[in-house]
C-alpha cells in the first residue's frame, strides 16, 4: 500500500515538473493522472509533506525568481510563463512568499530558491527509528546531509549553500552535527549550538516529517546538552505564507511563542521549548483570574 502511495505522489511530481510553465490546480493535476481529487490531494500531502497547491506555488515561484536574477525578461513575461495570468498576480505571489516585489528581487542580484524538485525514495519508510539511531555527523555525511538540504530547502529561507556548507564543517568539527541514517541516506539532520541550546538547522525527510522524527532529534538533543539547558530554535512568524508547517509542528512538540526576530533580512520567531515544570507555571499564568473585575 505505501508503494502505491508513493508511486501516486511520484507520477504527480513529475507532472508538476514537466508543466512548470503552466497553470495548475489539483482538478487539472488529478485529471490528467486520472485520480479523484481527494484521493490525490490526500496521498500527496501524506507523501511530501505539503499539499499538491503549495508544492506547485513554491516550484513555480522559484523558477520566476530564477529567470528574474538570471535573465532580463520582461516581470511580465516571467509572470506568464510561471503560471500566472497578470503581472499583478504573481507580484502578489511572490511577495507573500519571498517578502519582496520581483522587480527589487532582480535588482538585488541574489537567487534562492524556495523550493526545489523532490524526488521521493520508492522503498516504503521504517516506522522503528529510535533516538539512538541518531549519530554524530562526520564529513563522510556530507553528501547524503546536503541532498536532504535540497529536499528541504522550504524550511529555510534564505539560504546560502556556500555558507551554509562552511557552518556545516564547523558543525561537525565542534561535535554539534546529528544524523538519521535509514538504509542508505539520511532521513534526518540537525545543527546545534552546545552553548546555547540553539537548534541552528533541522531537517526532516518529507516522507518521514509526520513520523515523529522531530521528537527523537529533540530527544537526543537533550542527551548532548547539559541538564537544564533551554532549547530553541526560530521558525517562521504566524501567518508567513511560506511556511509549510514548521511552526504547528513546533508549537505541537511544546515549544512556546518568544520574541521577533530578524534572521538574514528575513521575518522570524524564536520559540523556547519548555519543560514540564515551565508549561505548567505558564499555564498557571495564562489561567490567573482577573483582579478587581479587570478582563
Amino acid at each position: 500500500m505505501q508503494s502505491r502511495t508513493i508511486h501516486i505522489a511520484s507520477q504527480a511530481l513529475c507532472y508538476i515538473e514537466a508543466h512548470l510553465q503552466e497553470k495548475q490546480d489539483l482538478e487539472q493535476i488529478a485529471s490528467a493522472l486520472h485520480y479523484s481529487r481527494f484521493h490525490l490531494h490526500r496521498l500527496f500531502t501524506k507523501t511530501v509533506g505539503m499539499t499538491l497547491h503549495d508544492y506547485v506555488r513554491r516550484r513555480q515561484l522559484t523558477e520566476g525568481a530564477r529567470r528574474l536574477a538570471f535573465s532580463r525578461r520582461p516581470i511580465l513575461e516571467i509572470a506568464q510563463i510561471s503560471g500566472y495570468e497578470s503581472q499583478q498576480a504573481f507580484t502578489d505571489s511572490f511577495k507573500a512568499m519571498y517578502k519582496t516585489t520581483p522587480a527589487e528581487f532582480r535588482r538585488a542580484e541574489e537567487f534562492y530558491p524556495l523550493q526545489l524538485a523532490i524526488h521521493l525514495r520508492q522503498k516504503p519508510v521504517t516506522t522503528n527509528l529510535t533516538k539512538d539511531n541518531i549519530t554524530l555527523a562526520t564529513p563522510a555525511d556530507v553528501q547524503d546531509w546536503m541532498e536532504l538540504v535540497s529536499l528541504t530547502i522550504d524550511g529555510y529561507p534564505c539560504m546560502n549553500k556556500t555558507e551554509y556548507m562552511e557552518r556545516l564543517y564547523q558543525y561537525m568539527d565542534a561535535g554539534e552535527a546529528l544524523i538519521l541514517r535509514h538504509e542508505d541516506m539520511a532521513v534526518g539532520a540537525m545543527g546545534f549550538s552546545a552553548a546555547t541550546g540553539s537548534i541552528d538547522f533541522l531537517a526532516i525527510h518529507p516522507q518521514y516529517r509526520k513520523r515523529g522524527i522531530t521528537k527523537l532529534f529533540l530527544d537526543r538533543l537533550a542527551d548532548e546538552l547539559p541538564d537544564g539547558k533551554e532549547i530553541t530554535v526560530t521558525t517562521y512568524r504566524a501567518g508567513d505564507k511560506a511556511d509549510t508547517g514548521y511552526r504547528d509542528e513546533y508549537c505541537s512538540l511544546g515549544f512556546a511563542e518568544r520574541e521577533l526576530l530578524v534572521e538574514y533580512g528575513y521575518p522570524v520567531q524564536r520559540f523556547v521549548l519548555l519543560s514540564e515544570n515551565k508549561e505548567e507555571d505558564d499555564h498557571e499564568r495564562n489561567t490567573e483570574k482577573p483582579v478587581s473585575g479587570k478582563v
